[in-house]
């Protein structure tokens, strides 16, 4: 996890989101357990409650569960489940302002598609 902090969201719901993050990318799998609280609170400097405050949060969604005396553990499908509500609030959220940017630049598929190519041979990614 990253240890900058933004000051413009509570720390709790940041670190609630890095998580999220590192279910997303693999990270964290199905019944991994999640850095204990008091760990991740003496790394980052931060108060046990707003860490415990921050995985109540992934507890409340279904992501995670405690398991008494032994930490809090991913749920089954968490990441599918993420993945579903991230593609939707992308769809709902995002698109609609990258597709009017899309349309005011006067941007065609093919342009999409070419900036793609490039970018995947300058990584050196294959599709």
């Amino acid at each position: 996890m990253n240890p900058k902090w933004d000051e413009d969201q509570p720390i709790y719901r940041q670190l609630r989101d890095r998580v999220v993050a590192m279910i997303l990318e693999g990270v964290l799998a199905d019944g991994d357990a999640l850095p204990s609280v008091r760990n991740v609170a003496a790394e980052y400097r931060l108060n046990p409650l707003t860490v415990l405050k921050g995985y109540q949060e992934l507890v409340d969604e279904g992501l995670v569960e405690k398991k008494r005396g032994l930490g809090m553990f991913v749920n089954e499908g968490a990441r599918t489940k993420l993945l579903k509500a991230e593609r939707q609030r992308f769809l709902d959220k995002e698109w609609p302002r990258v597709l009017a940017t899309i349309d005011r630049l006067g941007l065609n598929e093919s342009d999409l598609l070419q900036s793609r190519e490039s970018k995947n041979v300058a990584g050196g990614e294959n599709d």
